[in-house]
This record gives C-alpha cells, sequence and structure tokens, in this order.
C-alpha cells in the first residue's frame, strides 16, 4: 500500500491553507476554511470548494471532513518550514532526543523516525500514523455514518491505490478503540509519532477528545515525560501565532 502518499497530502494541504491564512485569507483562517468545507460536505464536493484556497484542494476538502469543526491551529508554526510528512518526523525525532537527554543513566540512541528511515519502514510508519489519525478524528463523535461515507469519498479520490481504499473503508467503520490503535506502533519512535500525530488532530480542550488523548497515550505506553515533550513540540513548532 502507498499510504506515505496519501499522509502527506493530507498533511500538506493542511500547511498550505495555513499559509493562506498567513496571506490575508478570511479571518477564519484554516479552521473557517476547514469547518466550511465540512459542513458544506453534505451533498456538495468538498474539495471543488477549496481550489481557490491554495494547492492540494482535494486533500484539504478531506482534511476538513476528518476535522470537523475543530479549530485547526496546529497545521502551521515553524513546521511549516519542513512540509507534509517530513513535519512530523524532524518534530518526533526532536522531541524524542530531549526525551532521552533527560533519563538519567540512560545510553542515548539515535531514534529512528520516519525521516530518517528507508522507504519501505516510512510506509509502516505511515500506515500507522494516518490509522491514528483516523481516530482521532472519530474521538469527538462527530464522524457518524453519513461523514464516514462523505470522508472516505474524499480520500479515496486521493489515491488510486484499492488496497489503501479498502483499508481506510475499515478504519473509518470501526468502533472507536485506543487499544486497536496503539498496536499499530511497533517501535516507540512509531508510538511517538502516532501520539504526535493525534495531539495535532484533536481540540485539547474538548473533554471527550482530552481523555481519548489521554488513553491513547496510555495504550501507546509512553513514558509520561516523553507525552509532555511531545505535546511541547506540538504548541513549539506546530502553532501557529
Amino acid at each position: 500500500m502507498n499510504t506515505r502518499g496519501l499522509l502527506d497530502q493530507l498533511l500538506k494541504s493542511g500547511q498550505d491553507l495555513m499559509q493562506q491564512k498567513a496571506g490575508g485569507a478570511s479571518a477564519g483562517g484554516l479552521g473557517g476554511l476547514l469547518g466550511g468545507a465540512a459542513k458544506a460536505g453534505q451533498g456538495a464536493n468538498v474539495g471543488a470548494l477549496l481550489k481557490g484556497a491554495g494547492g492540494g484542494a482535494l486533500a484539504a476538502g478531506a482534511l476538513g471532513l476528518l476535522l470537523g469543526n475543530k479549530s485547526a491551529r496546529k497545521m502551521g508554526g515553524k513546521a511549516l518550514t519542513y512540509g507534509g510528512l517530513a513535519a512530523l518526523g524532524v518534530v518526533a525525532y526532536k522531541a524524542y532526543n530531549n526525551w532521552q537527554a533527560q533519563q538519567a543513566n540512560t545510553v542515548q540512541v539515535e531514534p529512528q523516525t520516519l525521516d530518517r528511515l528507508p522507504a519501505p519502514q516510512v510506509e509502516l510508519h505511515s500506515q500507522a500514523i494516518l490509522k491514528a489519525l483516523v481516530g482521532a478524528a472519530k474521538a469527538d463523535g462527530h464522524v457518524d455514518a453519513r461523514e464516514r461515507q462523505l470522508i472516505e469519498g474524499e480520500l479515496v479520490k486521493l489515491t488510486p491505490d484499492q488496497d489503501v481504499q479498502r483499508w481506510l473503508q475499515a478504519e473509518l467503520n470501526k468502533p472507536l478503540d485506543p487499544a486497536d490503535i496503539a498496536r499499530a506502533a511497533s517501535t516507540p519512535e512509531m508510538a511517538a509519532e502516532m501520539y504526535l500525530a493525534s495531539v495535532l488532530m484533536v481540540d485539547e480542550e474538548h473533554f471527550m477528545e482530552r481523555a481519548y488523548l489521554e488513553e491513547l497515550a496510555r495504550q501507546l505506553k509512553l513514558d509520561p515525560a516523553l507525552k509532555a515533550e511531545l505535546e511541547a513540540q506540538v504548541r513549539q513548532e506546530f502553532i501557529a501565532g
């Protein structure tokens, strides 16, 4: 499967729209554009609505549906300079390295984050991260049967890979289960990347989403200090303005 390409498109679309916001787009910025796209998805081609909002219109439409009414402030900041999937790897590497440095009597090793891996391993990491993004999107309960159909319709337009399409359909139709999501993490670095991506997607002020994040961190067996470092890096590297 080529989940790497799909995930990269989704992340880049969020960054493209944050740049559009910085260039003087509507006052609602990314949240307004994506939130409007999600609402308009009931009977409309969401991607078409965003063709004037920068590159990756179809990806932006799919991302808008995944985000629902979230403000999506976390797709900008310093991480815009990395671009797409690379941003997750770079920030996860920094967080993991900082966490290791804080551990007493621990030999520090080079974190094998997705920005430093060969293509086959990047694909494994990407699939796990996309699984985490879909789970995080469902954490506030906004993804009902109708929304699942709309999201699936937008996502499949982004990839001709039928294996990816079938996999996405299965993920969207699964009940939300942090334990199932966490089982996709086969390395500590992958677990860190999945949590980082999830923090990017959720509204931490929403109690259901915050509870989901806490349970996901528990299922991923994240050290509390690493969890805190990942959250700090999101605030430092991703949040714009």
